[in-house]
């Protein structure tokens, strides 16, 4: 079937096509897929059956979408995969998914994550490893790739993801589809698990930029109980494409280091030529605080995480043991949080425990908050001349199941290009659009783009007509 959100809206309306109908054959086949991919961990039958009739008669049709874990839905099971929160059934409802609902999506089921979104390139999830639906010996990537690779194997025709640093954009493109990421604050956050608050923000997947902006449409908007919501959320001004003229592109010479693929590199100016010699002007210019965007995060973030994560406890939150069988209350939440925590989880919190001890906060944290609000100010005297960033997704194609598992290190170092859209608030957008052979198989290669804040339209318009004329 592969339906675009744009195609099920027209055709239900024209009565080719029956919301039930539709919805049943997806969630065949996604429980089909399910057996291959593991992208989906509970399957909301009777979410189904109660809301379907009422959702399908009106605006979007009940439309069917998945939602990532992380996500809360009342009175059915919001487990952020995790142990901690094995059989967690919150009392009240995340706004996005509210915002949904007010326009008659309809949820078919959860989807896999990496616990509390804490990417690993899918080998993090307590319940389960998740394959890329193109190529199952590569990873499909971060947190978010349960969303990716169910849209990406057509297993629904939408999803909902977040992303704190790449875990949208990062699986979206190492499975060859859509992602948006707004602005900070035009979608809310209240009722999402946070794991960094100043950085995490609700994303879309799709098949098309027509339908990522009918789905952000659907989700954004303003919210009084998440305190960092934009009061301007509600101005819809996105939906219409109108051809992009007269843009200054920016590219920032320290994207094209020797950390990027030589062949990715390759495609990657081949695009750049192209909007050249479209008359568009791009523009080559350093800016030096970019290359310490990643120790920067990586210093701000984990502390942001472990703040977020101490309510998981066995007490306050989380699945509880018999404290009568423990000598203490620290042997008790020592043994819970170190058994109940995966690997990735108990990394970060030992690492914020580093940077924000009394003999480190100077030297990493308050250094790291400092450099951000540097490169803040680098990236706005940049907005004042020139309307949008352009560089790569990522420095690589998706590497191959537990090739990089033991380093770390060289894990972070691929966030350098999507970390700048997070700690500044911009919107972003990226998709793929070329394929390289790597090791006999061929790999999609995608480009990025982000513009300043609320600035979604030009994003989008700029993307499509990239799409029509690659």
């Amino acid at each position: 079937m592969n339906l675009t959100l744009k195609q099920y809206i027209d055709w239900v309306q024209s009565w080719k096509l029956n919301p039930s109908e539709v919805v049943k054959y997806y969630f065949d086949k996604a429980q089909k897929l399910n057996q291959n991919y593991f992208s989906f961990v509970r399957f909301h039958e009777q979410y189904v059956s109660d809301n379907i009739n009422q959702f399908s008669t009106r605006t979007l049709h009940a439309a069917p979408i998945w939602i990532k874990d992380i996500i809360l839905t009342k009175d059915y099971i919001s487990s952020c995969w995790s142990h901690m929160l094995e059989n967690y059934v919150p009392p009240y409802s995340a706004t996005c998914f509210l915002n949904l609902e007010k326009n008659w999506w309809l949820m078919i089921w959860k989807t896999n994550m990496d616990e509390f979104a804490m990417w690993w390139s899918t080998e993090n999830s307590y319940f389960g490893n998740t394959l890329n639906n193109h190529w199952t010996n590569r990873v499909p990537w971060w947190s978010s790739w349960w969303s990716a690779v169910a849209v990406a194997s057509d297993s629904c025709i939408a999803a909902l993801g977040t992303d704190t640093w790449w875990s949208v954009r990062q699986p979206a493109s190492f499975c060859g589809i859509v992602w948006l990421k707004p602005t900070y604050g035009r979608v809310s956050r209240y009722g999402v698990q946070s794991m960094a608050s100043s950085l995490d923000q609700v994303w879309t997947f799709t098949k098309t930029v027509e339908d990522a902006r009918i789905l952000l449409s659907s989700i954004a908007g303003f919210d009084s109980q998440d305190s960092q919501s934009d009061p301007r959320a509600d101005v819809f001004d996105f939906l219409e494409y109108s051809d992009p003229k007269n843009l200054k592109i920016w590219l920032p010479l320290e994207v094209l280091g020797e950390w990027l693929d030589p062949q990715v590199k390759a495609k990657f100016l081949e695009t750049i030529e192209k909007l050249k010699s479209a008359w568009f002007q791009v523009d080559e210019i350093s800016i030096p605080t970019l290359a310490y965007s990643v120790p920067m995060y990586y210093t701000l973030m984990p502390a942001e995480v472990s703040t977020n994560l101490s309510r998981f406890d066995g007490i306050k939150f989380g699945l509880q043991d018999d404290t009568s069988n423990f000598d203490s209350m620290m042997d008790y939440y020592s043994r819970v949080r170190s058994e109940w925590f995966w690997e990735e989880a108990k990394r970060r919190i030992l690492l914020w425990t580093f940077v924000l001890s009394s003999a480190n906060y100077e030297w990493y944290y308050l250094k790291a908050q400092k450099a951000r609000d540097q490169l803040k100010s680098d990236f706005n005297k940049i907005y004042s001349s020139y309307d949008i960033i352009i560089m790569p997704t990522v420095p690589e194609v998706a590497w191959k199941i537990w090739e990089r598992s033991d380093d770390p290190l060289k894990m972070y170092l691929a966030d350098m290009y999507t970390i700048p859209a997070n700690m500044w608030w911009l919107p972003a957008i990226s998709v793929p659009i070329w394929t390289i052979n790597d090791r006999g198989e061929d790999m999609p290669v995608w480009i990025q783009l982000m513009w300043n804040v609320r600035q979604e339209k030009k994003i989008l318009d700029l993307w499509e007509w990239i799409e029509k004329n690659n």
